[in-house]
């Protein structure tokens, strides 16, 4: 087979009444020279013009044109971002003045330990307050994402099993509510997935689940608060229910915020738990990267953990990075996760202390409840009222008027406000996702 050539063409300068000249190097065929005007060499005539109907712009037109555009780009930080389930709140600015502090930008992963004690210990400090607000036993930072921590925590399950012996144990199990991330995370690990359908109030039917759950059964996804903004007051039953049954239950940390301070999915029975620091922390959400998805694990599976984590020595009073966790799955992620977002995440936690912790549930919570009682006189609430820090109405009743959901949302956008999450989650027709956040003020 002939191997394609990769050298580059070269351009020719050209005078100003003259076309532009290139020479593209070709191991067939010898140099070809082509010039745009001429139709001949690479450019076919049938794409060459005389002229071209450009419109005849000063370029302070052309200036004011993309800068308007520019100007039109919509943020958290420009208005009301209220994605249900995304939780855009606004990033506190001191946040993003520590991560951009030289002793953040200038230091490099594959430094000796001894040189960024400072680092390790930033590290070590927001894994121990991840892994309390979880009620884990330890958590790895690691993870760049929270679907690539939902993977992280899935590997962790398939590798618990394995060592167990229970390699037939193949099937995750999804409530109808879930993340779109859990069911693809779950068969990037190989997993079949197991789905139930809610009961009436909008929560897990646990006759449905007990049918569900069997040997093959690894196991059980499940968000708290769930996507429909309903605490899953019966998740104790739920614990129970696949512990006696020899699999786990996977905490999707999507919907913390409205939990932080308040309670600990670790408290509810959960065995690992992935946060996602640009929802519940702060962190800007990084329209593809870098977010952040540490994941905390309980006792029994602090071994299976991504490695290393960062570990102290209490007697030589130093950080270190550990790598002896005996099952470990290894590395998930190049080095040890995003820095700079862990950065912010400190802080911000750092800033807010306990108390403020609290607020941000309790606020979000409020806000989102406010919106709610609102807006329900005039659009159907599905399933149970009682909503913590998001809510779902549905625009069936729009359509008397020849009106559907996504005529809402591109109103909305008329008026300069960004719409909510729309049809989504699945199960309530026309759905219309609220989520205010606790970062709004009333008003």
């Amino acid at each position: 087979m002939q191997q394609k050539d990769t050298k580059q063409p070269t351009y020719q300068q050209a005078k100003f009444d003259e076309p532009l000249l290139f020479e593209y190097p070709n191991s067939s065929k010898g140099v070809i020279v082509g010039s745009c005007t001429t139709g001949k060499g690479l450019v076919p005539a049938s794409l060459c013009r005389d002229s071209l109907n450009l419109p005849q712009l000063s370029e302070v037109e052309v200036v004011r044109h993309y800068t308007r555009l520019s100007q039109m780009n919509y943020g958290v930080d420009v208005g009301f971002y209220p994605l249900g389930s995304c939780t855009m709140k606004y990033t506190p600015k001191i946040t993003e003045d520590m991560a951009a502090l030289a002793d953040a930008t200038d230091i490099h992963p594959a430094q000796d330990e001894s040189t960024v004690q400072g680092t390790l210990q930033m590290m070590y400090e927001l894994q121990n307050m991840l892994a309390e607000l979880g009620g884990m036993a330890e958590v790895s930072l690691q993870p760049a994402a929270g679907a690539h921590g939902e993977y992280t925590g899935l590997l962790i399950v398939h590798k618990y099993h394995e060592v167990k012996g229970e390699i037939a144990r193949n099937q995750i199990i999804l409530p109808d509510t879930a993340h779109g991330t859990n069911p693809a995370s779950a068969a990037m690990v190989g997993y079949d997935v197991v789905e139930i359908k809610s009961n009436k109030e909008g929560t897990v039917d646990l006759d449905a689940l007990k049918a569900a759950v069997n040997d093959k059964t690894a196991a059980f996804m499940l968000t708290n608060p769930n996507t429909l903004g309903i605490f899953e007051n019966e998740v104790c039953e739920v614990a129970g229910i696949l512990h006696d049954a020899g699999a786990l239950l996977y905490y999707d940390g999507a919907n913390f915020n409205a939990i932080l301070s308040k309670c600990r999915p670790g408290d509810m029975g959960y065995d690992i738990v992935h946060f996602n620091l640009h929802k519940s922390f702060s962190t800007p959400h990084g329209g593809g990267g870098p977010g952040s998805g540490p994941v905390g694990v309980c006792e029994k599976l602090t071994e299976y953990l991504p490695v290393p984590v960062v570990a102290k020595d209490n007697r030589e009073n130093r950080y270190f990075l550990d790598y002896d966790k005996e099952h470990t799955i290894g590395k998930v992620r190049s080095f040890y996760g995003n820095f700079g977002v862990m950065v912010k995440a400190y802080t911000y936690l750092k800033v807010l202390g306990k108390a403020g912790v609290k607020n941000v549930a309790e606020f979000a919570v409020l806000n989102s409840c406010y919106m709610k009682e609102k807006l329900k006189k005039h659009y159907p609430l599905p399933n149970k009222d009682a909503r913590k820090h998001e809510f779902v109405l549905s625009g069936e009743n729009m359509a008397s008027k020849g009106l559907k959901t996504l005529d809402i949302a591109k109103r909305l956008i008329d008026y300069g406000m960004h719409p909510p999450t729309i049809y989504f989650p699945i199960i309530v027709h026309e759905a219309i996702m609220i989520e205010p956040t606790e970062t709004e003020p009333k008003a």
